[in-house]
């Protein structure tokens, strides 16, 4: 077996698609200091496996099963806060970037990106360095003070209406959920629509999905 020099650097790849963990694997190859350690399908998964190999750099998957990004991201800082966090996802959404930065992760990285940029990513990370660039910074700051702050104006029973119609539970269905009535119920979407600065329901269901607030049910097949 060869003996890889000391100043190697072990990644965790975590992705619940198995073509992507293999794809990223292969690009990691070409940097004679990084080792894949590991990969994780999904947000348990990973707590394990930092646990079992403490890598020193995690790359992260947004959308996966089990305990979500910022989640893992969070415990990881918190229980082995020498294992740095990188998300690298196709999904570039404010509210992903927002909740990753506050969880503690080092930079928010698009698929996209060339093998070279990658790997010379994971080596600054590595070293400690934030890698979120500016425009990144601006959009997650106007995302707590525009969308969170909308949100959080919302009440708690607001907010669960709001979750129920975004699921396409009706009227009658979330007065019966809630132990409310319907006139209630509607009540409470007229409070909802002029709290978020929007015409009606609909756009309140539409600027809660648009902005990660509530995920988009999954399409039935």
């Amino acid at each position: 077996m060869d003996v890889l020099p000391a100043s190697v650097i072990r990644v965790l790849i975590v992705d619940d698609h198995p073509l992507a963990r293999q794809g990223v694997r292969a690009l990691l190859a070409q940097a004679p200091d990084i080792e894949v350690v590991g990969e994780a399908s999904d947000g348990a998964e990973a707590m394990e496996r930092v646990r079992e190999l403490r890598p020193d750099v995690v790359l992260l998957d947004i959308e996966m099963p089990g305990p979500r990004a910022c989640e893992v991201e969070a415990w990881i800082r918190k229980n082995y806060p020498q294992t740095v966090g990188l998300v690298l996802s196709a999904h570039n959404r404010d509210a992903y970037l927002a909740e990753m930065m506050e969880a503690g992760a080092a930079g928010y990285l698009d698929k996209d990106i060339l093998a070279p940029q990658l790997v010379q990513a994971i080596r600054r990370a590595r070293q400690g360095e934030g890698l979120f660039s500016v425009e990144q910074l601006h959009r997650a700051q106007r995302w707590r003070e525009d969308v969170r702050e909308r949100w959080n104006s919302l009440t708690p029973r607001e907010q669960e209406v709001l979750r129920l119609l975004a699921q396409s539970v009706t009227i009658d269905e979330i007065a019966q959920r809630s132990g409310i009535s319907p006139h209630t119920v509607e009540t409470h979407l007229r409070n909802i629509a002029y709290k978020l600065k929007v015409d009606n329901r609909l756009e309140a269901v539409t600027w809660a999905w648009t902005n990660g607030i509530i995920e988009r049910p999954a399409p039935e097949e």
